[in-house]
C-alpha cells in the first residue's frame, strides 16, 4: 500500500447467497456518499463492485469483497476461490457467460459482468487459475 492509502473495507462473500448479494457493494456505495464522493464516481464504483460480488457469488466457492481508499483513487480488489476462468478473453466478451441455467432464472449471469468492470474501470486487471480468480479495479477520483 502506498502512503496516499486510507483504509481498507473487506466483506466475506459467501458462494450461492443470493439474498446477501450486493450488500457488500450497496454498504460500500453508501460509504462513498457519507464521504461526499462525486455521484459519477460513486456509480461507477458501485456498478464494478456490485459486478464483482455478483461474480464471486454465481462463479467460485466464496471470496471477499476489498474497496481500499486512497486520496486519490479507490481500488476495488476481488478474490475468490473456484475454478477459476478458463478463458478470460472469451470472458471478457459482452454476452458471453457460463453461468447455469437457474442462475439465469434469477436474473442474473447475462454475460455482463466482467465487461462492465472493465468499462467503468481506469484500471483493470484480472488474474485467474484453477485455484481461484482476483480481479482489480482502480477508480480514479
Amino acid at each position: 500500500m502506498t502512503e496516499s492509502f486510507l483504509k481498507r473495507y473487506s466483506f466475506d462473500i459467501v458462494a450461492n447467497d443470493f439474498i446477501a448479494a450486493g450488500k457488500g457493494s450497496s454498504t460500500i456505495k453508501n460509504l462513498l456518499k457519507s464521504m461526499g464522493i462525486e455521484a459519477n464516481l460513486i456509480r461507477k464504483i458501485a456498478i464494478t463492485s456490485y459486478e464483482a460480488e455478483i461474480n464471486i457469488v454465481i462463479h467460485s466457492y466464496g471470496g471477499q469483497l476489498h474497496c481500499d481508499l486512497y486520496e486519490d483513487k479507490i481500488v476495488i480488489v476481488s478474490q475468490d476461490t473456484g475454478p477459476g476462468i478458463k478463458d478470460v478473453e472469451l470472458a471478457l466478451t459482452e454476452g458471453y457467460s457460463t453461468a447455469t441455467e437457474s442462475v439465469r432464472e434469477l436474473g442474473f449471469g447475462a454475460g455482463m459482468g466482467l465487461p462492465n468492470m472493465m468499462k467503468y474501470s481506469d484500471d483493470f486487471e484480472i488474474t485467474s487459475s484453477s485455484d481461484g480468480t482476483v480481479i482489480k479495479i482502480t477508480i480514479l477520483l
